[in-house]
């Protein structure tokens, strides 16, 4: 017998849920398929599938079995696209994590081109605002917002700067007055990015000045919302309900068009101490991987030329 095409077939067989339509599927006879099952569980010693005259579906046992040779599969799958991956050209599977908003507004637009810069690459995307774990999650690259050097174990390379402004609404500031200094937020409404999880009361923002100005202020805010999603306080901002601290890259069209306006442009500020920037992250063992390389590159000069719009 042949384990492997067996625990592929057995693969088949589950999804179609019969051995006709899992012939069908395979191209070979519906006697070939049964008796490729009845081999693999006469070597196991256990009954994988339950079978009826309307349906075959995996008794426990089978359920078990194809959890775990699928992960063998995948990584069977991973050991082969890696040899091939080391080549000059990239080619395969490419599975890559990137934050909800961001990507919908700055990267999807290029993606497309990426696919057809490398017709031999897929692109598998997977949108989580969450810091996923890239060994267990199978991730290639992520793409990630904050402080880089929280991800000491990875390989990092920054795309691009991601300067946030304070904005509100003219509606807003008509209606509960203009902050004529940072200390002033503390009596206004202040919606807040969350991070790290759990309710939080306030939040500090950190302003720094400008190039004649030294140090730094910090001010706690309060309001009614925070989120860790940044449409949630986009929304909320342009509905009229107060005073936000949002990337540039999610706010520059309606300031543009004074839908918002940007408080204390003379100041850099931040949500917390550190600095944060639109990185790449990767785990070591794909420092070799040139579709790892192809998309890193692709997304510097992407989001760089962006940025300096």
């Amino acid at each position: 017998m042949d384990k492997l095409l067996a625990i592929k077939t057995l693969l088949e067989v589950a999804d179609a849920g019969g051995f006709s339509k899992a012939a069908r599927r395979l191209g070979v006879a519906t006697s070939s398929v049964t008796r490729l099952m009845d081999s693999l569980e006469a070597s196991l010693g256990t009954a994988l599938l339950t079978r009826t005259p309307r349906k075959v579906s995996l008794t426990d046992a089978g359920t078990a079995y194809v959890e775990q040779v699928t992960k063998v599969l995948d990584d069977l799958a991973e050991a082969d696209d890696s040899v091939f991956d080391s080549g000059a050209s990239p080619v395969g599977a490419l599975r890559i994590s990137v934050p909800s908003t961001y990507s919908r507004i700055c990267l999807a637009p290029h993606l497309a081109a990426f696919l057809a810069d490398h017709p031999r690459v897929f692109l598998d995307v997977l949108v989580a605002d969450h810091f996923v774990d890239l060994a267990h999650e199978r991730i290639d690259v992520a793409v990630r917002i904050g402080r880089a050097d929280r991800d000491a174990n990875l390989i990092v390379r920054k795309l691009a700067d991601n300067p946030r402004y304070v904005v509100a609404t003219p509606d807003y500031l008509q209606r509960r007055g203009m902050p004529a200094e940072p200390e002033a937020l503390g009596g206004h409404e202040c919606l807040r990015s969350a991070y790290g999880g759990g309710y939080r009361t306030h939040q500090t923002w950190t302003f720094r000045g400008d190039r004649n100005e030294q140090g730094e202020q910090r001010v706690d805010v309060h309001g009614q919302m925070q989120s860790n999603n940044l449409d949630i306080l986009y929304a909320a901002v342009m509905c009229g309900r107060g005073i936000a601290l949002l990337p540039r890259w999610q706010v520059a069209a309606e300031l543009r068009a004074g839908r918002l306006l940007r408080l204390f442009e003379q100041f850099d500020v931040r949500p917390h101490s550190g600095e944060a920037v639109v990185y790449a992250a990767y785990l070591p063992n794909r420092r070799q991987s040139s579709k790892v390389r192809a998309f890193v590159r692709f997304l510097e000069a992407r989001l760089h030329a962006a940025s300096d719009a």
